[in-house]
């Protein structure tokens, strides 16, 4: 997502700009972003009170639900409102964020709202972006610039939060300290390596044979990554009291059945089992595609779901959200 269309925000880091309409090139042809007053794309306002005769559902999560890579409209959330009468779902995901920072986007803009449903959508890569401190970017010049981002920290099983607000302007690299060049989020491990593979074609054959982990901070309930994940979860889906929805967006390895998903899938159940909200897992529901259609639901560079991949999560997504909301009083 282009920084051009996003703008500092002092407890957040960002939001996308308020009332900006562009279209955004890409590899599909490129797509258009709509945001409305409140900063979140929406072809529409976000209104404290309901629409009267109308349910409404809050979403949050990062670029796989904002969406990055296809318009507003193609987007799983408003598929999920397309397919249930009187239902408006708003969407607040918010790309390159992780579920820290989407926990702030409910605190600061949305737990005031009207609603009857809210799901939180964490793509499981998410659990990374929570030990993180700092975000990397290139700049035109190349050059890599570094921005703080709000972050949570666990201080005998407490939630500090730090880097509030985070500082506006943006580091180089080599003005962190180690300690802090470690807290910068890389997107995984091995990066060179993966680089390397990538560059050879042998990504995907690779991934297959050796069962790759893309994300081994779910290996333990006891990592600090998911210890650190769970804790945030488990306060914000407290905060809300009710009629909460988890629902862990998988990677496309995990979809494609180059990478195990059993890890993450249990600690996913064991935090539901503990707090008490529904888990809807979608990925039983994606494996039933064939592989062919599995591996249309990204595009062929970027890893961000197509239109059809959207389709299928709205599929999988939809039936659970009325049968929740057909139950309440």
């Amino acid at each position: 997502m282009s920084r051009q269309l996003l703008e500092y925000h002092p407890v957040i880091g960002y939001r996308f700009i308020p009332n900006v309409k562009a279209r955004v090139p890409h590899e599909a042809g490129g797509y258009l972003v709509q945001v409305n007053e409140t900063g979140f794309r929406s072809n529409r306002p976000f209104l404290r009170a309901r629409t009267p005769g109308y349910r409404r559902v809050l979403i949050f999560g990062d670029s796989f639900t904002a969406a990055d890579a296809v318009s507003n409209v193609q987007r799983y959330s408003d598929l999920v409102e397309a397919k249930i009468p009187a239902l408006e779902v708003y969407n607040y995901g918010l790309p390159g964020t992780g579920t820290d920072q989407q926990y702030l986007v409910w605190r600061e803009f949305a737990q005031d709202m009207e609603h009857d449903l809210v799901v939180i959508a964490p793509l499981v890569e998410n659990i990374r972006r929570v030990l993180a401190r700092y975000r990397p970017y290139v700049d035109e010049t190349g050059s890599e610039r570094v921005y703080a981002k709000p972050y949570f920290a666990l201080d005998e099983n407490e939630l500090r939060l730090h880097h509030v607000p985070p500082r506006r302007t943006p580091l180089l690299a080599h003005e962190l300290t180690a300690e802090e060049s470690e807290a910068v989020d890389r997107g995984g491990r091995f990066q060179p390596l993966r680089r390397a593979v990538s560059a050879l074609g042998a990504k995907e054959v690779l991934q297959r044979l050796t069962r790759y982990q893309p994300v081994p901070e779910y290996d333990s309930p006891d990592t600090p990554g998911w210890r650190l994940m769970r804790a945030i979860l488990a306060q914000w889906v407290r905060a809300i009291g009710k009629n909460v929805i988890i629902m862990p967006i998988p990677l496309y390895q995990h979809v494609e059945e180059t990478s195990d998903a059993s890890r993450y899938q249990a600690r996913f159940r064991e935090l539901a089992m503990e707090l008490g909200c529904t888990l809807h897992d979608p990925l039983p529901d994606l494996l039933r595609y064939s592989p062919a259609q599995r591996r249309r639901f990204r595009f062929e560079n970027d890893i961000h779901p197509t239109p059809e991949g959207h389709e299928a999560l709205a599929s999988s997504l939809a039936p659970i959200v009325e049968q929740l909301l057909d139950a309440q009083p």
